[in-house]
């Protein structure tokens, strides 16, 4: 049976809705990440990409690779905080675009490009490969850490949040908890394990491999309330069934997230510094 995370989708997906994300989440297109309850959505977006950066020990002027970048919220981070030189790459033509004016904007160093990561294209190597919910959406995850293994510097890092599934789901409650986030969604959810073995099997040593759903889940609760305008539906309405489902998933993150079934994570691996 096919997936959802069929790419002209995607790409059309993120096409039209963009300007609509980035009014709703703000520069970072990820979660949030909750340590005290009371930070804002903005400054747990922030502390989300700050621990990954802290999990992976990035340093002072590295290069870096940020995959399926969004509207580059992470690259102008990692460009700020650590004066690092950061590529973001994104399938949305209209995402890059947003991405360079706000770069334009901001005076960041961070440079975008369009690229299908399935068939990432660059001579030269980086010193981290960072991704943050994006890997979910590729249709050939084997060959992407492949590429990564091979991209990464001797002693470079992988850094990843992604999506997740529970291990040893029933086919219920993958039909009740995980289907609906994938159909809305437009993923494909994997366990934590399942990357965790992909990543070993490439020679990538794993560093960190951690369940952050506790501190995340905030972000639907949050995210609900902000569909309750009915503009929005009509809007949605509009622009077809995609956005639709879209929208239905936001309580289906939800119970993703009280079930248990469904799990938000963080991987950091290295390669080997001989290499």
């Amino acid at each position: 049976m096919a997936g959802y995370n069929v790419k002209q989708r995607i790409i059309e997906h993120y096409d039209v809705l963009s300007p609509y994300y980035r009014s709703l989440w703000g520069e970072h297109l990820h979660h949030g990440y909750w340590e005290s309850g009371a930070e804002t959505k903005e400054e747990a977006q922030t502390a989300l990409a700050a621990l990954l950066a802290k999990t992976a020990n990035i340093q002072p002027r590295a290069s870096i690779l940020d995959v399926g970048c969004g509207f580059g919220g992470s690259s102008f981070f990692l460009a700020k905080r650590y004066d690092a030189s950061v590529i973001g790459l994104t399938i949305s033509s209209i995402q890059a675009a947003m991405a360079r004016q706000a770069a334009k904007n901001l005076n960041s160093t961070a440079q975008f490009l369009v690229m299908d990561a399935d068939y990432l294209s660059f001579l030269g190597t980086f010193d981290v490969i960072w991704s943050i919910e994006a890997i979910s959406h590729f249709a050939n995850k084997t060959d992407f850490f492949t590429q990564v293994a091979q991209m990464l510097k001797p002693g470079g890092k992988l850094a990843l949040i992604d999506w997740f599934k529970r291990v040893g789901l029933t086919e219920a409650e993958q039909r009740r908890y995980i289907t609906p986030i994938e159909r809305g969604m437009l993923v494909e959810l994997k366990s934590l394990s399942d990357y965790s073995e992909v990543v070993d099997a490439t020679g990538l040593e794993i560093i960190e491999a951690r369940d952050l759903s506790e501190r995340c889940s905030k972000t639907w609760d949050l995210s609900a309330s902000l569909i309750k305008d009915p503009a929005l539906w009509q809007l949605a309405s509009a622009q077809g069934i995609q956005f639709v489902r879209f929208l239905r998933s936001f309580n289906a993150m939800r119970r993703g997230f009280a079930s248990g079934c469904f799990v938000y994570g963080m991987i950091v691996a290295q390669k080997n510094s001989e290499i």
